[in-house]
Protein backbone atom coordinates (compact mmCIF):
# COMPACT_ATOMS: atom_id res chain seq x y z
CA UNK A 1 0.00 0.00 0.00
CA UNK A 2 2.12 2.71 -1.08
CA UNK A 3 1.90 6.05 0.11
CA UNK A 4 0.93 9.13 -2.22
CA UNK A 5 2.04 11.97 -0.16
CA UNK A 6 4.57 12.05 2.23
CA UNK A 7 3.22 13.26 5.95
CA UNK A 8 5.05 15.44 8.94
CA UNK A 9 5.92 13.01 11.65
CA UNK A 10 6.10 15.42 15.08
CA UNK A 11 5.75 13.31 17.48
CA UNK A 12 8.08 10.64 19.22
CA UNK A 13 7.20 6.85 18.25
CA UNK A 14 4.82 4.89 20.11
CA UNK A 15 1.93 2.46 19.44
CA UNK A 16 -0.78 4.72 18.85
CA UNK A 17 -1.46 6.18 15.26
CA UNK A 18 -3.18 10.02 14.99
CA UNK A 19 -5.18 10.03 11.60
CA UNK A 20 -6.22 13.07 10.36
CA UNK A 21 -8.03 14.79 7.04
CA UNK A 22 -10.24 12.00 7.56
CA UNK A 23 -13.93 12.59 5.56
CA UNK A 24 -16.24 13.85 7.47
CA UNK A 25 -19.55 13.06 5.56
CA UNK A 26 -18.98 9.22 6.48
CA UNK A 27 -20.47 7.75 9.06
CA UNK A 28 -18.70 6.70 12.39
CA UNK A 29 -19.70 3.08 12.17
CA UNK A 30 -18.32 2.85 8.08
CA UNK A 31 -15.49 5.00 9.04
CA UNK A 32 -14.36 2.72 11.71
CA UNK A 33 -14.91 -0.81 9.75
CA UNK A 34 -12.72 0.46 6.93
CA UNK A 35 -10.07 1.83 8.89
CA UNK A 36 -9.79 -1.31 11.04
CA UNK A 37 -9.46 -3.23 7.39
CA UNK A 38 -6.73 -1.06 6.20
CA UNK A 39 -4.48 -0.71 9.59
CA UNK A 40 -5.14 -4.29 10.70
CA UNK A 41 -2.86 -5.27 7.98
CA UNK A 42 0.07 -4.34 9.90
CA UNK A 43 -0.38 -5.74 13.44
CA UNK A 44 -3.32 -6.43 16.09
CA UNK A 45 -5.53 -3.30 16.79
CA UNK A 46 -6.39 -2.87 20.29
CA UNK A 47 -8.23 0.04 19.96
CA UNK A 48 -9.93 2.60 17.42
CA UNK A 49 -11.05 5.57 18.36
CA UNK A 50 -13.22 7.55 16.30
CA UNK A 51 -15.82 10.44 17.51
CA UNK A 52 -18.52 12.58 15.42
CA UNK A 53 -18.64 15.50 17.45
CA UNK A 54 -17.25 18.85 15.67
CA UNK A 55 -14.12 18.99 17.38
CA UNK A 56 -12.97 15.38 16.68
CA UNK A 57 -14.49 15.31 13.18
CA UNK A 58 -12.13 14.02 10.70
CA UNK A 59 -9.82 12.56 12.79
CA UNK A 60 -9.23 9.11 14.59
CA UNK A 61 -6.64 7.09 16.85
CA UNK A 62 -5.79 3.58 15.60
CA UNK A 63 -3.93 1.78 19.13
CA UNK A 64 -1.72 -1.12 18.34
CA UNK A 65 -0.43 -3.81 20.24
CA UNK A 66 3.34 -2.68 19.67
CA UNK A 67 5.62 0.32 18.41
CA UNK A 68 6.48 -1.75 15.63
CA UNK A 69 3.00 -2.27 13.57
CA UNK A 70 2.57 1.66 14.10
CA UNK A 71 5.70 2.66 12.81
CA UNK A 72 4.94 0.29 9.79
CA UNK A 73 1.07 1.54 9.03
CA UNK A 74 2.53 4.72 9.27
CA UNK A 75 5.41 4.10 6.73
CA UNK A 76 2.90 2.80 4.26
CA UNK A 77 -0.71 3.81 5.01
CA UNK A 78 1.07 7.64 5.00
CA UNK A 79 -1.42 9.69 2.20
CA UNK A 80 -2.77 6.59 1.37
CA UNK A 81 -6.57 8.09 -0.09
CA UNK A 82 -9.82 7.02 1.56
CA UNK A 83 -12.97 8.20 0.67
CA UNK A 84 -11.06 10.36 -1.59
CA UNK A 85 -9.25 11.90 0.47
CA UNK A 86 -5.40 11.07 1.50
CA UNK A 87 -4.97 10.60 5.32
CA UNK A 88 -2.34 12.00 6.99
CA UNK A 89 -0.64 10.40 10.11
CA UNK A 90 1.40 11.04 13.12
CA UNK A 91 2.10 9.50 16.63
CA UNK A 92 -0.23 10.35 18.77
CA UNK A 93 0.70 12.85 21.58
CA UNK A 94 0.12 10.70 24.66
CA UNK A 95 -0.79 6.77 25.15
CA UNK A 96 -3.87 5.73 24.73
CA UNK A 97 -6.03 4.24 27.52
CA UNK A 98 -5.50 0.88 25.91
CA UNK A 99 -2.09 0.54 25.91
CA UNK A 100 -1.43 1.98 29.84
CA UNK A 101 -4.18 -0.26 30.53
CA UNK A 102 -2.58 -3.19 28.48
CA UNK A 103 1.10 -2.20 29.71
CA UNK A 104 0.42 -0.93 33.35
CA UNK A 105 -1.58 -1.45 36.61
CA UNK A 106 -4.39 -0.41 37.76
CA UNK A 107 -3.18 2.28 39.71
CA UNK A 108 -1.17 3.52 36.51
CA UNK A 109 -4.15 3.32 34.97
CA UNK A 110 -6.08 5.63 37.06
CA UNK A 111 -3.91 8.27 37.19
CA UNK A 112 -3.14 8.11 33.72
CA UNK A 113 -7.16 8.71 33.82
CA UNK A 114 -6.99 11.51 35.96
CA UNK A 115 -4.31 13.31 34.35
CA UNK A 116 -6.03 13.19 30.87
CA UNK A 117 -9.13 14.14 32.68
CA UNK A 118 -7.37 16.97 34.14
CA UNK A 119 -5.48 18.36 31.00
CA UNK A 120 -9.12 18.39 29.29
CA UNK A 121 -10.66 20.15 32.00
CA UNK A 122 -7.60 22.73 31.76
CA UNK A 123 -7.70 23.37 27.99
CA UNK A 124 -11.84 23.65 28.32
CA UNK A 125 -11.05 26.27 31.12
CA UNK A 126 -8.37 27.94 29.12
CA UNK A 127 -10.76 27.99 25.70
CA UNK A 128 -13.79 29.61 28.17
CA UNK A 129 -11.39 32.46 29.51
CA UNK A 130 -10.38 33.04 25.98
CA UNK A 131 -13.75 33.44 24.91
CA UNK A 132 -14.01 35.58 27.74
CA UNK A 133 -11.74 37.78 26.39
CA UNK A 134 -12.95 38.24 23.27
CA UNK A 135 -16.64 39.31 24.28
CA UNK A 136 -14.79 41.98 26.64
CA UNK A 137 -12.90 43.45 23.78
CA UNK A 138 -14.17 46.49 22.42
CA UNK A 139 -15.00 46.40 18.63
CA UNK A 140 -12.69 48.49 16.35
CA UNK A 141 -14.27 51.63 14.81
CA UNK A 142 -13.68 53.45 12.14
CA UNK A 143 -15.62 55.99 12.59
CA UNK A 144 -15.75 59.32 14.78
CA UNK A 145 -15.74 58.28 18.80
CA UNK A 146 -19.35 58.60 19.75
CA UNK A 147 -18.73 59.77 23.38
CA UNK A 148 -15.98 62.60 21.94
CA UNK A 149 -18.96 63.38 19.27
CA UNK A 150 -21.69 63.54 22.02
CA UNK A 151 -20.14 64.60 25.52
CA UNK A 152 -23.40 65.41 26.88
CA UNK A 153 -24.99 62.23 26.07
CA UNK A 154 -21.93 60.37 28.11
CA UNK A 155 -22.07 62.55 30.80
CA UNK A 156 -25.77 61.85 31.41
CA UNK A 157 -25.04 58.29 31.00
CA UNK A 158 -21.78 58.28 33.36
CA UNK A 159 -22.39 56.02 36.47
CA UNK A 160 -25.24 53.76 34.56
CA UNK A 161 -24.70 50.00 34.14
CA UNK A 162 -24.38 48.53 31.30
CA UNK A 163 -27.05 46.22 29.60
CA UNK A 164 -24.61 44.27 27.51
CA UNK A 165 -24.76 40.79 28.83
CA UNK A 166 -21.57 39.84 28.26
CA UNK A 167 -20.14 42.61 29.42
CA UNK A 168 -19.51 40.96 32.71
CA UNK A 169 -19.03 37.66 31.66
CA UNK A 170 -17.87 35.18 33.49
CA UNK A 171 -16.13 31.65 33.18
CA UNK A 172 -19.09 28.79 33.54
CA UNK A 173 -19.01 26.67 36.52
CA UNK A 174 -18.71 23.84 34.37
CA UNK A 175 -15.58 25.36 33.00
CA UNK A 176 -13.58 26.06 35.95
CA UNK A 177 -10.00 24.53 36.33
CA UNK A 178 -9.24 21.99 38.43
CA UNK A 179 -8.07 22.61 42.08
CA UNK A 180 -8.54 20.45 45.19
CA UNK A 181 -11.60 21.87 46.52
CA UNK A 182 -15.09 20.82 45.08
CA UNK A 183 -18.55 22.92 45.51
CA UNK A 184 -21.61 20.65 45.17
CA UNK A 185 -24.71 22.47 44.93
CA UNK A 186 -28.08 20.93 44.88
CA UNK A 187 -28.03 18.36 47.49
CA UNK A 188 -31.05 17.13 49.83
CA UNK A 189 -31.64 19.12 53.06
CA UNK A 190 -31.43 15.75 55.10
CA UNK A 191 -28.20 15.61 53.92
CA UNK A 192 -25.34 15.89 56.72
CA UNK A 193 -21.57 15.61 56.60
CA UNK A 194 -21.42 12.23 57.60
CA UNK A 195 -23.58 11.24 54.80
CA UNK A 196 -21.61 13.65 52.36
CA UNK A 197 -18.65 11.96 53.86
CA UNK A 198 -19.58 8.75 53.18
CA UNK A 199 -19.98 9.32 49.15
CA UNK A 200 -16.68 11.74 49.05
CA UNK A 201 -14.63 10.05 51.51
CA UNK A 202 -13.77 6.97 49.20
CA UNK A 203 -11.45 9.09 46.99
CA UNK A 204 -7.93 9.78 47.20
CA UNK A 205 -6.40 12.57 49.93
CA UNK A 206 -10.25 13.26 50.89
CA UNK A 207 -9.87 16.15 53.83
CA UNK A 208 -13.52 17.40 54.71
CA UNK A 209 -17.10 18.49 54.32
CA UNK A 210 -17.56 21.74 54.97
CA UNK A 211 -21.44 22.68 54.98
CA UNK A 212 -22.43 26.33 54.70
CA UNK A 213 -24.80 27.35 57.71
CA UNK A 214 -26.88 30.20 56.39
CA UNK A 215 -27.39 28.23 52.86
CA UNK A 216 -29.25 24.61 52.17
CA UNK A 217 -28.41 22.32 49.57
CA UNK A 218 -24.61 23.76 48.70
CA UNK A 219 -21.25 22.39 50.78
CA UNK A 220 -17.35 22.41 49.97
CA UNK A 221 -15.58 19.08 49.51
CA UNK A 222 -11.73 19.15 50.07
CA UNK A 223 -8.67 17.02 49.18
CA UNK A 224 -5.38 16.98 49.48
CA UNK A 225 -4.49 17.37 45.58
CA UNK A 226 -6.08 17.87 42.64
CA UNK A 227 -6.17 14.06 41.50
CA UNK A 228 -8.63 12.81 44.77
CA UNK A 229 -10.91 16.18 43.46
CA UNK A 230 -10.61 15.35 39.44
CA UNK A 231 -11.80 11.60 40.87
CA UNK A 232 -14.54 12.96 42.89
CA UNK A 233 -15.64 15.36 40.55
CA UNK A 234 -15.52 12.37 37.62
CA UNK A 235 -17.61 10.21 39.86
CA UNK A 236 -20.16 11.92 41.61
CA UNK A 237 -20.75 15.05 39.16
CA UNK A 238 -24.86 14.41 38.54
CA UNK A 239 -25.27 11.31 40.82
CA UNK A 240 -29.08 11.29 42.01
CA UNK A 241 -29.82 12.10 46.19
CA UNK A 242 -32.44 11.95 48.70
CA UNK A 243 -35.92 10.47 47.98
CA UNK A 244 -36.32 11.95 44.69
CA UNK A 245 -32.87 11.21 43.09
CA UNK A 246 -32.32 14.62 42.25
CA UNK A 247 -29.20 14.89 40.41
CA UNK A 248 -26.40 17.15 42.40
CA UNK A 249 -24.42 19.72 40.74
CA UNK A 250 -20.46 19.08 41.30
CA UNK A 251 -18.11 21.90 40.32
CA UNK A 252 -14.60 23.63 41.41
CA UNK A 253 -14.46 26.26 43.79
CA UNK A 254 -13.86 29.29 41.95
CA UNK A 255 -10.88 30.89 43.00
Amino acid sequence: MAAAVQGGITQPPNSTVYVKNLEERIKIDDLKEALTEIFSEYGTVIDLIAKKNLKARGQAFVVFEDVESAERAIKEVQGFELFEKPMLLDYAKTRSDATVQKEGDEEEFELHKRRRLAEKERKQAHQAAEEQKRLKRPAVSTTVDAAAARPAKAARGAGLKSSNPTAGAVVPDEYLPPNKILFVQNLPEDYDVDGLTQIFGRFEGFREVRLVPSRKGIAFVEYEAEAGAISAKESTSGMGLGAESKPIKVTYQRQ
